[in-house]
């Protein structure tokens, strides 16, 4: 027996191959992602047009995906200007001749924190979050690793009207103290907290460009509260780890796009206000 399924409500029925002025765009799913071939991210530190139609795509499709990005650092860091100052992580670093380029190494001799294999967006912490990052793989283990991206904008949008009813006017705190500093010894951990008290956003958040609503919440994320004078709630781990999926009659499901780092100087442009990554740390076990 032949079935017929009907497109998702809102999603495009059919999703293809395009192009925007000089860049080929292939979408990824049909809510998040996109890969670019056509462009170097080198010579759109330089381009003022180039730039453009790229972080136009970027707000369409949230992160972007380009192969082969054979760029020097200092390019890197140009290409990722454009998009506003950039930020030093007060736990990770920065390279010592290109602030705000934080460099990541692990391999099987790696502290076992996995700080990145959490549903999270990058800086949540801060009173004012990053607007995203620009990540470049330079060596990547032939199997695993990948990188799964999700649209924050879509999971509130897919919400149940009564869920969007009780969360819209909710608050959240976010801890750097909670996650980075919570393997630190205690007289450490308090100085990482004095340095960047806990923020407060939000639970729903408007993208300042597109208008979207966003589900602000991820791994950084500690308590809930309504007004500042209400009781603060702790957050249930599985709000904080799985904002976009939930079970019973809340459930809610989102597309997803993996990162497969292909080769060596593959990169990805991304939007942090609308998907927070986790890194599959399953390259550890090939």
């Amino acid at each position: 027996m032949e079935k017929t399924l009907a497109p998702l409500e809102g999603a495009p029925a059919l999703v293809r191959a395009h192009s925007r002025g000089s860049i080929s765009v292939e979408p990824l799913t049909c809510t998040i992602g996109a890969e670019l071939t056509g462009v170097n991210l080198g010579d759109a530190s330089r381009d003022d047009n180039l730039f453009a139609e790229i972080k136009a795509l970027l707000l369409q499709y949230k992160v972007l995906f380009l192969r082969d990005q054979d760029i020097t650092r200092a390019e890197h860091v140009a290409f990722a200007e454009r998009f506003g100052p950039l930020e030093d992580h007060p736990v990770a670093g920065s390279d010592p001749d290109h602030p705000g380029l934080v460099r990541i190494y692990k391999d099987l001799d790696s502290a076992p924190e996995h700080y990145e294999n959490a549903l999270h967006t990058d800086g949540t912490w801060r009173e004012n979050p990053s607007m995203g990052a620009v990540l470049r793989c330079i060596v990547s283990p032939p199997v695993g690793g990948d990188t799964i991206w999700v649209n924050m904008a879509e999971a509130h949008r897919r919400l149940p009207e009564h869920i969007k009813a009780q969360i819209q006017g909710l608050r959240a705190r976010h801890s750097i103290e909670a996650t980075f500093g919570a393997v630190m010894p205690e007289e450490k951990r308090h100085a990482l907290k004095s340095q960047f008290p806990d923020a407060e956003h939000p639970v729903v958040r408007t993208h300042p460009e597109t208008g979207e609503q966003i589900l602000f919440v991820n791994a950084f994320t500690t308590h809930y509260f309504e007004q500042p004078d209400r009781p603060r709630r702790t957050c249930p781990r599985w709000a904080a780890k799985r904002p976009f999926s939930t079970t019973g009659d809340n459930a809610v499901t989102c597309d997803v796009t993996s990162t497969c780092w292909k080769t060596p100087q593959d990169a990805v442009s991304r939007s942090s206000t609308s998907m927070p990554p986790r890194s599959r740390g399953d390259w550890a076990r090939t």
